[in-house]
């Protein structure tokens, strides 16, 4: 069942692939981006996190914390993610993938942006993966879920480069802190 805004998400307490803990709603007042991304080596996912990791003092100043699931081993996320400034989550069995709706699709990696986002991403790297671990059809979601644990907004992308890019993001929270109302709740103002 696939979530949306004004919708309590499902609580989660996670360990990180550098073995530390966190839970999701974020009690420190904070609202969480919680991404959900496809499998560790997806050069899509990693120039998308590439270009997020730059803006992460825009990120920070606005009170959002990155939290990143792929449906990778933790071995494998070393590999790709142990380099990122944000919170990294190995979810191989896709069991939060299956609490928060995120779906698949043989149509996944057939758009033309997710051609070029994985091109930018190897000519800026030189990388390329390896294996693709659970798949390659699956899809992007991006949650912004605040101390409470409501929902405030939600994003179920329809093939692997449609997500919430770092001017988006920063817009989406700006408009939400504004009006001050996401459904049912009230996100709280940056400290």
């Amino acid at each position: 069942m696939k979530l949306a805004p004004g919708d309590i998400a499902p609580a989660m307490a996670l360990e990180t692939i550098r073995g530390e803990r966190l839970t999701v709603p974020d009690a420190s007042a904070r609202l969480v981006h919680l991404q959900f991304r496809r499998f560790a080596g997806c050069p899509v996912c990693n120039f998308h996190l590439l270009s997020l990791a730059r803006r992460r003092q825009d990120l920070e100043a606005a009170d959002i914390r990155e939290v990143i699931l792929f449906h990778s081993s933790k071995n494998e996320m070393l590999a790709y993610q142990a380099q990122l400034p944000f919170d990294c989550v190995a979810d191989p069995t896709k069991q939060q993938y299956r609490r928060f709706g995120v779906e698949t699709s043989k149509w996944a990696a057939l758009h033309p942006r997710v051609f070029w986002a994985g091109l930018r991403w190897i000519l800026a790297t030189g990388r390329f993966y390896n294996k693709a671990e659970n798949g390659i059809l699956g899809l992007p979601a991006d949650f912004l879920v605040d101390s409470r644990g409501f929902i405030a907004a939600a994003k179920y992308g329809l093939h692997a480069d449609d997500h919430w890019d770092a001017d988006e993001l920063l817009q989406l929270v700006s408009d939400l802190r504004r009006v001050g109302d996401a459904g049912a709740h009230r996100i709280p103002a940056t400290r």
